[in-house]
């Protein structure tokens, strides 16, 4: 008898991204988002062959973009047998159960996909109860979708299909566990909470920042320990406190979940309780990516997400990491004007922000003792005012 083989090797799912360009947004900043989307797509396994962009006053009711936009996409997803089509902003549950109908392949938004990323990279108890609660409260509003196969029962008095009824008790079962999670939490930061007591003695220093600027790398430069760090997005989603010496003066430095833009509201509260670490900070050391080509929209999505912790006016380092990484040419808005050096940028951010920043390169180690000497005086001088009678620095 003839042996049969199988390829059982994953294959990668090919990926068209649908972005809309709205009149308060202009055609760079989308193609910056559609481009972070594809490293999200990336990161999550998936190929992006092809973006779609359509410029509209407001994002259609019914199917997110127009229905000639939508009718192309099909042709496409059609001729090159496309897998998934990604949605560049969050889609209202009948978007979602109409564009589903229309292109008849897996529909995913910003959110979903993000959800998707954390709980592929969720470790820790904490990070994997944030993820399952985030993706149930996303989940609820959702669930007339998974049951429209029902929706052709018989209807009249006395024969009503079973439809409605299944999707009451997904609803009861959903809500009950997101109950289950909350508590699961709580209990989880009650523990939390008593772990910082113990830690209470020694200053904290928290490194903050976009998703993917290197924390991870400063972290295990600083603490020469393994935290997992690579090139991708959120590759740390749990918080990791390590204990620090720097000359004389021990320190504790905890690495946190990256932030991006855009991100779900429904993620952010779930993951408030892990950036605690973060509010219970003494300092802030703010690591910025200076090679991206929007480090300055990434700092200012930093900002408003650590304003709405209550965190923003703790004592801030900036850090502007990956200086072996700066490309001049991609950081001028104006086509007359010459690219901007990284002197240039240097004095200019130094003269207009008035805030103690350095320029590092945690890979190449370059300027890593200048860094170090400035967070041993910011963290003697927050110890020797907390404990003005200890010996340890004398």
């Amino acid at each position: 008898m003839k042996q049969k083989f199988y390829d059982t090797a994953v294959k990668q799912e090919k990926v068209v991204l649908v972005g809309v360009i709205t009149p308060n947004e202009t055609e760079e900043r989308e193609k910056e988002y559609l481009e972070e989307l594809e490293f999200l797509v990336e990161t999550a396994g998936g190929l992006t062959v092809k973006t779609f962009t359509q410029k509209l006053q407001r994002p259609e009711r019914s199917t997110f973009v127009g229905t000639g936009k939508l009718d192309e996409i099909k042709e496409y997803v059609i001729a090159e047998e496309i897998d998934i089509v990604v949605f560049d902003d969050e889609l209202t549950p009948s978007q979602l159960r109409n564009i589903e109908r229309e292109l008849n392949v897996k529909i995913l938004d910003r959110s979903n996909l993000i959800l998707d990323i954390f709980a592929g990279r969720a470790q820790t108890a904490q990070a994997k109860t944030q993820v399952e609660l985030a993706q149930l409260q996303y989940l609820l509003p959702r669930l007339t979708r998974l049951w429209t196969h029902l929706e052709r029962q018989k209807g009249g008095i006395g024969m009503r299909g079973p439809g409605e009824s299944q999707i009451e008790t997904d609803r009861r079962l959903i809500l009950n566990k997101i109950s289950l999670l909350k508590e699961r939490l709580k209990l989880i930061d009650r523990q939390n909470e008593t772990q910082r007591k113990n830690r209470q003695q020694l200053i904290r220093v928290a490194l903050v920042g976009y998703t993917n600027v290197g924390k991870s790398t400063i972290m295990n430069m600083l603490s020469k320990s393994e935290v997992f760090a690579e090139n991708k997005l959120f590759a740390t989603l749990d918080t990791t406190v390590r204990k620090v010496v720097i000359e004389n003066v021990p320190f504790l430095l905890s690495d946190t979940v990256g932030f991006i833009r855009k991100l779900p509201h429904h993620l952010v509260e779930c993951f408030k309780s892990t950036l605690d670490e973060v509010r219970e900070a003494d300092i802030l050391i703010h690591v910025v990516d200076v090679s991206h080509p929007s480090f300055e929209d990434q700092i200012r999505t930093v900002n408003e997400t650590l304003k709405d912790l209550g965190a923003i006016d703790k004592t801030m380092i900036t850090v502007f990491n990956k200086i072996d990484a700066f490309v001049p040419e991609q950081h001028h808005v104006d086509v007359t004007e010459s690219p901007l050096t990284l002197d240039d940028f240097k004095h200019s951010w130094m003269a207009k922000n008035n805030s103690p920043a350095i320029f590092i390169s945690a890979t190449e180690k370059q300027n890593v003792d200048e860094f170090k000497e400035m967070i041993y005086e910011y963290v003697k001088k927050v110890h020797t005012e907390r404990y003005p009678y200890d010996n340890l620095l004398y």
